[in-house]
């Protein structure tokens, strides 16, 4: 048993770089990304894990089908396919198919979510 721990921040994440190093593309500002995966690998069929990046816009294309949890900050998810956006905050939820081409707009200082991905 893992408990998903509110507290969690950057600072007790691992740093990736930035969400370019990732694969996505930033278009605002300079997106670190910081994480923890704690089951499985990023190249394995399922994994799961902690996420964290600083403010920002980027866009990326879903590698994977997601279902995650917002922990800290604000979010807003644009799917540029049909051009929906949904704002997120603390508490909120989404899930996401492989292959959406997705708007990042991080509003809030820092965002963290928790994340569930299947390959």
């Amino acid at each position: 048993m893992l408990p998903i721990i509110p507290a969690t921040k950057p600072a007790t994440l691992d740093p990736w770089g930035t969400v370019a190093d990732l694969g996505s593309e930033i278009l605002d500002g300079d997106v670190k990304a910081f994480g923890r995966i704690v089951y499985g690998a990023p190249d394995g069929p399922v994994s799961c894990g902690w996420f964290s990046c600083t403010q920002g816009r980027f866009r990326m294309v879903y590698p994977f089908t997601e279902h995650a949890t917002v922990i800290e900050g604000e979010v807003t998810l644009t799917d540029e396919k049909t051009g929906i956006s949904h704002h997120y905050g603390v508490g909120d939820s989404w899930f996401i198919e492989k292959g959406t081409p997705i708007l990042w707009h991080v509003q809030s200082p820092v965002f963290t979510k928790n994340y569930f991905a299947v390959a």
